[in-house]
């Protein structure tokens, strides 16, 4: 189960990084704009943090898009 949670750790920071870079911000960028710290939204992109609701709301805020666009087309997780 762990495996399959890093993965859609990976897939979803994959599509954050995507999305920034679509809009032309560097990291330190959107931290800035979503009040978090650029080694944060690194470890993000790269699948390695256990990312918040909190946090994922204020990417997605800084990214002028939602929640639901951000985690489209992942896979669904069951608890």
């Amino acid at each position: 189960m762990k495996k399959k949670r890093d993965e859609d750790f990976k897939l979803l920071g994959a599509r954050i990084r995507q999305m920034r870079q679509v809009r032309g911000l560097s990291q330190e960028q959107l931290a800035l704009e979503a009040g978090l710290d650029r080694s944060y939204v690194g470890g993000v992109e790269r699948g390695e943090r256990n990312i918040t609701f909190n946090s994922l709301c204020r990417i997605a805020r800084a990214l002028k898009t939602d929640v639901a666009t951000l985690s489209s087309g992942l896979p669904e997780t069951h608890i």
